[in-house]
């Protein structure tokens, strides 16, 4: 089920403490669906400061997330995997929305392979494309590093809800 992701392995050869071994380069593209809806939220506010704000995405405020990651931006399409994780509104301003994340993202894998994940943390912001560091993995990830270009593809600011394009390189053994 991975494969549907557009998997693409890149092999090269790496030193690692004077002994060589085959590094491997892989690319991820799926959508990261952010839901504050009251039926079924994927993302919710666990805790605020506990001052008065203008803003609708109160600074200080930590949400928790456990968002569904598939193959396409439609909320029927194939899902993937779980995101889940915390992240912190980190601004004062009211117009600019930046958060700081910090997510595992783990895909489900049919066979013998179980499933596949990777932690990355970084800064997002509101308006444009953002990088967030891969910091490892486990499974066939493990020690991954890399980097996340993610996107906004949509967001409708009455149901709260988001969906994030995420374009990943990994480089891992």
């Amino acid at each position: 089920m991975i494969f549907a992701l557009a998997v693409i392995f890149f092999l090269t050869i790496a030193p690692v403490y004077g002994k060589y071994y085959f590094e491997i380069r892989t690319r991820l593209h799926f959508f990261l669906h952010d839901t504050f809806s009251v039926e079924n939220p994927s993302a919710i506010m666990i805790a605020h400061p506990n001052i008065i704000q203008t803003s609708s995405f109160r600074f200080g405020s930590l949400f928790a997330i456990d968002d569904p990651l598939s193959v396409g931006p439609e909320p029927t399409s194939t899902l993937i995997g779980n995101a889940q994780g915390l992240y912190v509104s980190s601004s004062r301003d009211h117009v600019m929305f930046t958060t700081v994340m910090y997510t595992n993202f783990t895909f489900r894998v049919a066979g013998s392979m179980g499933a596949l994940s990777f932690y990355s943390q970084g800064v997002h912001l509101w308006t444009q494309i953002h990088e967030l560091a891969i910091m490892g993995g486990r499974g066939a990830l493990r020690m991954a590093r890399g980097f996340d270009l993610t996107q906004i593809t949509f967001v409708n600011l009455t149901a709260c809800n988001v969906i994030l394009e995420c374009n990943v390189t990994l480089y891992h053994y």
